[in-house]
C-alpha cells in the first residue's frame, strides 16, 4: 500500500501589493477578480495519487488468551487449601488448590481390600477347579462338578475384575481433591476460598497462558464475503493510546448469531511479543480492503458547502472548482478515497481558502522562490496582482 505523497503546507500568503494601472476594467469599471493572477508556491499543492485503502469490515472485540483453563470441581468436597492466587505464575502440573480427600481415601481402602478378597477367592476356586480334575481323571468326581468348579472360577474372576475397577476409580476420585495447573501459565481468577464447599462443577480457579493472546472479535454478518483467513487486520486496544496492532485473520466461525447477526472472527498478532498480557482488553480495528487502489485527498483539501464537496484544481493556467464524490474515510490514514472527480496526478490546493474565485488565472512561483510553509501560513492570504 503506497501511501499518498503529499506536501503538509498551508497555501502561499503573500503581502498584497497595488493594482497595476492596466488592470482590465469590468463594465463598471472594476478589475475582475477572475482576471487577476494568483500566485501560488510549489508547497501550496497536493500532487493526487492513488492509494489501497484499509476499508475492510470493522472488528471489533476483545484480546483473549488462545490457551485457557476452567477449572472445576469434580468431587462434591470442601477447600482445604489455596496455594496460588490471582497474577501468580503456574507451572504445568503444579498444585494449585486442594479439596478434603478424608472420605474419598477411605473409599478407596475399601476398594483396595475388595480387590484383595476377590483376588483369593479367585486363587481358591483356580484350585478347586485343578483338584476336581485330577479326581475326574481318577474316575472320584462327576463331570458336573467338575463344571460346576469352573463356573465358581469364572465368576470369581468376574469379581475381581469389577474390584479392581472400583479401585481404579476410587483412585482417580482421590486425585480429583488436588488441583493442578494443566499448563505453563497464569492464574487470571481465584473463584474458592479455604472452607468453601466445592460442589461438583463449582469453578473454582482460571488459568491462561499469556503467550497465546489473540483478538476476538465479531464482524457484522453483513460484510462476510469481504472477509477471507489470512486477511491484514489493524487494530487498537484500549490501554494502549494510539498505538496500532498489526494482525492476521486466523479462523472465522462457521455459524452467525442469530440475534446479533455477527459473525465471530480470531486474528493472531503478528509480533506475539508485543501482545498485552492482560486478558479482556476491548480492542477495535479493520480488516484492510482488497480493492484496487483509488484516489485519495486529505481533509484539509476539501471544502464544504452543506452536503457538496469540492477541491481547488490546478487546470492549465486557471484554477478551477472541482466538485468530488467521497468515499467512506480511511480509519488508518485519515484520507478520504474518491469515487469522482480527480484522477491521480491532478494537482490541488492543500489549504484552500474563502478568497478564491473560479477561473481565476494562476502562475506558479518557482521552486527556489519558494515561501517556507511556517512563513506562508503567518504572511496572510494569498493576493492577486
Amino acid at each position: 500500500m503506497r501511501p499518498l505523497l503529499a506536501v503538509l503546507l498551508s497555501i502561499g500568503m503573500l503581502a498584497g501589493c497595488g493594482k497595476p494601472a492596466d488592470a482590465p476594467k469590468a463594465a463598471n469599471g472594476r478589475s475582475t477578480a477572475a482576471d487577476a493572477s494568483l500566485l501560488i508556491a510549489p508547497e501550496d499543492l497536493l500532487t493526487v495519487e492513488a492509494s489501497q485503502l484499509a476499508n475492510g469490515p470493522v472488528i471489533t472485540g476483545s484480546v483473549q488468551p488462545g490457551r485457557r483453563a476452567d477449572l472445576r470441581a469434580e468431587v462434591p468436597s470442601v477447600v482445604t487449601a489455596v496455594l496460588k492466587d490471582n497474577g501468580q505464575p503456574v507451572r504445568a502440573g503444579e498444585l494449585l488448590m486442594r479439596l478434603d480427600e478424608t472420605s474419598l481415601r477411605e473409599n478407596l481402602r475399601s476398594a483396595e481390600a475388595a480387590a484383595r478378597a476377590a483376588e483369593q477367592a479367585l486363587t481358591q476356586a483356580e484350585r478347586q477347579l485343578q483338584r476336581l480334575r485330577t479326581l475326574q481323571q481318577q474316575g472320584m468326581a462327576t463331570a458336573q462338578a467338575l463344571d460346576d468348579a469352573g463356573i465358581r472360577r469364572n465368576n470369581a474372576s468376574s469379581d475381581l475384575a469389577a474390584a479392581r475397577s472400583r479401585v481404579v476409580a476410587a483412585r482417580q476420585q482421590l486425585q480429583k481433591t488436588r488441583i493442578v495447573a494443566p499448563f505453563d501459565g497464569v492464574v487470571s481468577e481465584r473463584k474458592a476460598s479455604v472452607g468453601d464447599t466445592a460442589q461438583v462443577g463449582k469453578e473454582l480457579v482460571k488459568v491462561i497462558d499469556p503467550a497465546s493472546m489473540r483478538f476476538e472479535g465479531l464482524v457484522s454478518a453483513d460484510r462476510l464475503d469481504e472477509l477471507k483467513v489470512g486477511q491484514s487486520v489493524e487494530f487498537r486496544i484500549n490501554g494502549f493510546g494510539d498505538g496500532m496492532f498489526d494482525g492476521t485473520v486466523l479462523r472465522i466461525d462457521a455459524a452467525v448469531n442469530p440475534t446479533t447477526r455477527q459473525v465471530a472472527v480470531t486474528v493472531a498478532f503478528d509480533e506475539p511479543a508485543k501482545a498485552p498480557n492482560v486478558a479482556g482488553l476491548f480492542a477495535e480495528g479493520r480488516v484492510a480492503g482488497s480493492g484496487n487502489a483509488v484516489p485519495t485527498v486529505p481533509d484539509n483539501a476539501l471544502v464544504r458547502s452543506g452536503e457538496a464537496v469540492s477541491v481547488w484544481r490546478i487546470d492549465g493556467q486557471r484554477l478551477v472548482r472541482q466538485p468530488v464524490r467521497l468515499g467512506e474515510r480511511d480509519a488508518r490514514s485519515g484520507l478520504y478515497p474518491v469515487r469522482d472527480g480527480l484522477a491521480p496526478g491532478d494537482r490541488i490546493l492543500a489549504h484552500p481558502t474563502g478568497s478564491l474565485v473560479d477561473g481565476q488565472a494562476v502562475e506558479l512561483a518557482a521552486a527556489a522562490a519558494a515561501v517556507p510553509a511556517s512563513a506562508a501560513s503567518a504572511a496572510g492570504p494569498a493576493h492577486t496582482r
